[in-house]
């Protein structure tokens, strides 16, 4: 089985504009991305997917893989599906977010590993325990799933609502915005058309469930912390710096 990891680096960001090209520990940010996810075990690659010069430039610079798309996709996963309809005999491909310069490589290789286990598997995600403080931010989206671990709903409010405290067995939990598809079934996800409930909670993954299809989420304890804002530029700079700034 063929595994490549995919970076969709938009280069446009309401809040932190040139995102991917952001210096974090003397690196640009999408750097430090490409290169925790060249330490995953199971991926046979890693590309960068972007829609600007510069940060095709900048991957380039450095050494990285890295293929121009449409400045027109309006979503990572368009722009995922673009360039995996170019990677014939690839079976499947892990959408590593251009914004996730602290991803955990081990979590790359954890949802690699569901897809050699379940021939059926079409989509799979990663849940971690959702944090006290987290419990009424939007931004943390949640997920509630079934006995077997597939994804019932996502939402970025309190799911389920705690109207029954200390219930056996429930955890809280917060998704984490890593993908894994079967190749085929992701160039047919992003050509379904978009869902209400997708709209509502602008949630793209609630398209996949509302079509009837399957999300497998695989519980993490990874500790996710992504580039969203000017603050979460400087913090995750602190922890890289601390570091050294080098991928550990």
């Amino acid at each position: 089985m063929k595994v490549i990891c995919v970076i969709p680096a938009r280069y446009s960001s309401t809040r932190l504009p040139g995102k991917p090209l952001a210096m974090i520990a003397g690196k640009p940010m999408i750097q430090h991305v490409y290169e925790r996810a060249r330490q995953a075990k199971r991926p046979d690659g890693v590309i960068v997917a972007t829609d600007h010069e510069q940060v095709f430039g900048a991957v380039r610079a450095f050494g990285g893989e890295v293929v121009m798309t449409s400045p027109d996709h309006p979503t990572g996963t368009d722009r995922l599906a673009e360039v995996a309809a170019r990677l014939e005999g690839v079976d499947v491909i892990i959408n590593v977010q251009g914004d996730e310069p602290l991803i955990d490589p081990a979590v790359i290789d954890q949802l690699a590993e569901e897809f050699y286990h379940d021939p059926a598997l079409m989509m799979a995600t990663l849940a971690a325990p959702l944090a006290d403080e987290e419990y009424h931010m939007p931004s943390a989206v949640k997920v509630v799933t079934d006995l077997a671990g597939y994804a019932l709903y996502f939402s970025r409010s309190l799911i389920p609502h705690p109207r029954n405290q200390n219930v056996a067995g429930l955890t809280y939990l917060k998704h984490i915005g890593i993908y894994a598809y079967r190749r085929d079934f992701l160039r047919k996800f992003a050509a379904l058309p978009p869902t209400p409930l997708e709209k509502a909670e602008s949630l793209e993954q609630l398209r996949a469930l509302e079509h009837g299809y399957r999300i497998k989420v695989i519980k993490s304890e990874f500790a996710s912390v992504g580039v969203d804002t000017p603050e979460d530029l400087e913090r995750v700079n602190a922890i890289l710096t601390a570091q050294g700034g080098a991928a550990t």
